[in-house]
């Protein structure tokens, strides 16, 4: 064989060998916190849309750690302290619950807020501008339209004299809830009958109290269990609503919110912004801009109420 040709066909086989010891590009840990009372595969999606379109890419140069508690609140401070242990470069939880988690989980690993609500008064950032320590993200406003969500039921059931609110303890939220409806019952002369759960084993007992006092509806906090909280209220026979459009989605009655699918894309630029060097304490928190009107047509039929044309013209979804 001639030199040339020796040399040829030893270039050719060392290219065909594996390359041994050559470092692979690292890839940046992201943990996400979610409390899981409803499917919460559209919002890590949506998160992950808004992350590839600024260059974070996963499988390439990122990687996800994704702990769902099921709609457990108990469950939620073992999984953040999972992600802690971890190392990972921020956390992105959704929901007030697991947002809480993640703050007392760590005072050093960045917390975006993929939804949280009324992140002042549950003592999350210290103000909306300059939100201090390390947690910065959105904010769904929950607590601001919940009476939104009282005219509406007054909408479709007119007559509503007393509605009920099924209030989750756990989540530091449930407070500024409660109250906001509460002012917006007075202004609108309905009586809001407050039923506290601690836990979702007490659904059963509470929704037993609803159909008791004949309350009209109920106003749901969107942290309970979507699929118990559903079946008890068509078993009762009761509109509900809630300020998620996973609920209505789900199955309840109407749903008023701000748009969850938006606000977690949205976050995806409070995560770009941290991976880059900026301090979550520096970034103020963001309000949302779209809100979402879901009507659950089947539902509104299960239950014999007539949902008025002006109604559905103003929703952004029917579920027929």
């Amino acid at each position: 064989m001639r030199r040339r040709e020796f040399l040829g066909a030893l270039g050719g086989a060392a290219a065909a060998w594996p390359v041994v010891g050559r470092a692979q590009p690292k890839k940046t840990q992201l943990g996400v916190l979610v409390l899981g009372s409803a499917d919460s595969t559209p919002l890590i999606n949506s998160l992950k849309d808004g992350l590839r379109q600024l260059g974070h890419v996963e499988g390439e140069n990122v990687e996800f750690h994704v702990r769902s508690a099921g709609g457990s609140t108990a469950r939620l401070p073992l999984l953040a302290r999972e992600l802690v242990e971890l190392n990972v470069a921020l956390i992105v939880a959704f929901q007030t619950p697991a947002i809480t988690a993640a703050k007392q989980a760590t005072t050093e690993i960045p917390i975006i807020m993929g939804a949280s609500g009324d992140p002042v008064r549950t003592g999350l950032v210290v103000s909306l501008a300059r939100p201090g320590g390390n947690v910065t993200g959105m904010s769904g406003v929950s607590g601001e339209i919940g009476g939104k969500n009282l005219q509406l039921i007054r909408e479709v059931v007119p007559t509503a004299g007393r509605v009920g609110v099924l209030v989750n303890v756990p989540d530091p939220f449930h407070k500024s809830f409660l109250e906001t409806i509460q002012a917006s019952g007075l202004i609108l002369g309905i009586e809001i009958r407050p039923l506290m759960v601690t836990g979702p084993e007490q659904l059963d007992a509470a929704f037993s109290d609803i159909a008791k006092e004949r309350l009209a509806a109920v106003i749901v906090q969107p942290t309970l269990p979507h699929k118990r909280v559903i079946e008890l209220a068509l078993k009762h026979g009761l509109p509900t609503i809630a300020p998620n459009a996973d609920y209505a989605v789900a199955g309840g009655l109407m749903s008023y919110s701000a748009d969850q699918l938006a606000l977690a894309r949205e976050a995806s630029a409070f995560v770009d912004k941290v991976l880059k060097g900026r301090k979550p304490a520096d970034l103020p928190v963001q309000l949302p801009t779209k809100f979402v009107l879901v009507v659950n047509l089947k539902t509104a039929r299960a239950l014999g109420l007539t949902i008025s044309p002006t109604l559905l013209a103003r929703a952004d979804e029917v579920i027929e």
